[in-house]
């Protein structure tokens, strides 16, 4: 199940408290103050993970607590720090706190810590003074942060699909890749994002994005447009698919281009290319050919025979590496 969105309630851990303590040893009558510090509460760390795709675990799971540090000892000991949760997120993920960015994770391995634990109190040693030998002072430790945080995953990929329902992106995508999308002959098959990875070369591949089908007013919100066109604001490339016997692809293409650019003006800048998607289906018995009428060049391109595929490849990757 694909997640994309989730709240979660952090708590570090607090810090331990300071000890009080005197050193008592043999012909030592009066040793003084010995109490040691509190160790640190445990932080909470975010931490991307390249081995998942969803933020399923952590959408079951809404409450973290970490560790509270553990209380100081005698010997001027430290307290034991407690321990730290690692909460593990796909990369694409944005953790976000009272509406603000608290970090972007896109590269593997890359942390944030959410919560910091709360620091030890200090022991009784540190409150002597030349006036003061055998002070019982000691200080409790501080609470660590909190607080609700909302978790959101982009999806990031270096070409990312774009077309109407039932225009084929699934199954071009599961040509390319090993990705087994859903695909029917049906509107709204596709009702979440699918990952695929397209092999070329000798060990090199970029990763494709099946996003669900777009429709005229997704950027209002209209469709659950929202929900879908926030995971193409991170693909390198936009693959336009518009079917072959579509009756205006040239309005077609601007819609498309439209309900992007609405959402996020950014996207305009991106660089793309337009699929003639469907050929081994087209049939022209007009004498006027509205393909003609397009002003931007377009691949031809079947998905089911083959057709186009090896040059589309070749396009994608040009594109891609230019962009590197």
């Amino acid at each position: 199940m694909f997640i994309d969105y989730t709240q979660v309630e952090l708590m570090a851990g607090k810090g331990g408290r300071g000890a009080v303590s005197f050193r008592r040893e043999k012909f030592i009558p009066k040793g003084g103050p010995d109490g040691g510090d509190g160790g640190r509460g445990g932080h909470i760390i975010f931490k991307a993970d390249t081995n998942l795709r969803t933020l399923q675990d952590i959408r079951y799971r809404k409450h973290y607590k970490a560790e509270n540090g553990g209380p100081g000892g005698k010997n001027n000991r430290s307290g034991k720090y407690g321990e730290d949760i690692i909460i593990r997120v796909p990369l694409g993920t944005i953790i976000k706190r009272e509406g603000s960015i608290v970090a972007d994770l896109v590269i593997s391995g890359e942390e944030c810590i959410a919560c910091h634990g709360g620091m030890g109190g200090r022991g009784n040693s540190r409150f002597k003074t030349s006036t003061n030998q055998t002070p019982r002072k000691y200080q409790s430790g501080i609470e660590g942060d909190a607080g609700v945080f909302e978790i959101e995953l982009k999806i990031l990929a270096d070409v990312g699909l774009v077309g109407f329902p039932n225009a084929g992106k699934s199954t071009l995508l599961a040509r390319l890749s090993s990705a087994k999308p859903k695909i029917a002959g049906y509107p709204f098959t596709t009702l979440e994002p699918y990952l695929g990875i397209i092999k070329y070369g000798e060990y090199q591949s970029f990763v494709m994005a099946d996003i669900p089908g777009l429709i005229e007013g997704a950027s209002k919100g209209k469709g659950l447009g929202h929900q879908f066109l926030k995971h193409i604001e991170r693909n390198r490339v936009l693959l336009y698919l518009i079917e072959a016997n579509d009756e205006n692809p040239k309005q077609s293409f601007e819609i498309l281009k439209q309900e992007l650019i609405n959402f996020n003006p950014e996207l305009m800048f991106k660089p793309f290319l337009i699929c003639k998607s469907k050929q081994d289906t087209f049939q022209n018995e007009k004498d006027d050919n509205p393909w003609l009428n397009l002003e931007e060049p377009f691949i031809e391109i079947s998905s089911v025979t083959g057709y186009g595929l090896n040059k589309l490849t070749h396009e994608l990757t040009k594109i891609i590496e230019a962009n590197n």
